[in-house]
């Protein structure tokens, strides 16, 4: 794991395995992606005798070809690949790249999704995939139920445009006038997008409105996500992401885009209120909604809490389980 920056799924799950026994080799730790390949490939040759089944995350870009590789080292150490798909542009990566990511999708002997959403995609493309949610601990998530809600408005996600933090900033220039106690804390690692940040809220005057905390370990999380009440989701692309989780497994109402997998893991109005891509006035409106309808923001939180449950390291891990014995691993 690498200090600021978000711990994967991979990682989450590698350790959840060693701590119920399992022996787990991991790979790559590295962040540069040349280094992570040559890492990958390095280590990969050492396992002909130590592992029996080898997991490869999948993403899109240039992480695929990362997958690529990996795939190809298991098929030739003749271990069974599963094949782990992530990131929401997966499904648009296919469509411009048909041929390579058949051939790739081709190696696995199982691939999971952690939604329906990506997995419909691939199943058209006649590719059967199983479905097992991402994972948490939600030991680490004290669930605080919200009846009613102030507005103290928290966002949580990597700063990079894909992610739309500017959305998040212009819905509370909308809300400053009818609730000027409006608040909103933004935290997460910058890849690039914080400057653009940070001149939205000069240009709209909002610096004692929202405040910039950076990088959310644990411990941080636990304690701004009980300060706060409603958990804003920008985004532009995505699959299942585990701040929308994470949000909701602290009891907190969402309002997010309606984009890719996120109609898939959440329902409107149930689990989550979902707006339009890139609207500020739909997703202020539905801030709005949760601030004066006391019933609506605790059935989200309740439901929401519920939901966050099935991510839950001991419903999951029976997921996998199932998968490694219908692979005859044991």
């Amino acid at each position: 794991m690498n200090p600021g920056w978000v711990t994967s799924q991979g990682e989450i799950l590698a350790n959840l395995f060693a701590k119920a026994g399992y022996p787990v080799t991991l790979t790559s730790r590295r962040v540069n992606r040349l280094e992570r390949l040559l890492d990958t490939i390095a280590t990969m040759g050492t396992w002909q005798d130590s592992v029996d089944v080898i997991l490869i995350m999948v993403f899109s870009g240039m992480g695929f070809a990362v997958a690529d590789v990996a795939s190809l080292i298991g098929q030739r150490l003749r271990k069974p690949v599963i094949l782990w798909l992530h990131g929401g542009a997966l499904p648009q990566f296919s469509q411009r790249f048909p041929r390579w990511v058949n051939r790739v999708m081709r190696r696995g002997c199982a691939i999971v999704s952690p939604s329906p959403y990506l997995a419909h995609h691939f199943e058209r493309m006649e590719f059967p995939v199983r479905v097992i949610p991402n994972v948490l601990d939600l030991n680490d998530y004290p669930f605080m139920r919200r009846a009613g809600c102030l507005p103290r408005l928290i966002w949580m996600r990597t700063f990079e445009d894909t992610y739309n933090p500017e959305l998040a900033v212009e819905v509370v220039e909308r809300l400053r006038f009818r609730w000027p106690d409006v608040v909103l804390t933004m935290g997460g690692q910058d890849r690039g997008w914080l400057g653009v940040v940070k001149k939205r809220i000069q240009i709209l005057g909002l610096q004692s409105q929202v405040h910039l905390i950076g990088f959310m370990d644990k411990a941080t999380k636990q304690k701004e996500f009980q300060r706060h009440d409603i958990y804003l989701s920008t985004t532009r692309v995505d699959n299942t992401p585990v701040s929308v989780v994470e949000a909701a497994a602290f009891g907190l109402p969402i309002v997010a885009t309606s984009v890719g997998g996120i109609p898939y893991m959440l329902q409107d109005g149930e689990t989550a209120l979902l707006v339009q891509d890139d609207d500020p006035e739909a997703m202020a409106s539905a801030v709005e909604r949760l601030l004066i309808d006391p019933l609506l923001s605790t059935r989200l939180s309740v439901k929401g809490r519920s939901m966050a449950e099935t991510y839950d390291w001991k419903c999951v891990r029976q997921d996998w389980e199932r998968l490694f014995k219908d692979l005859g691993l044991f």
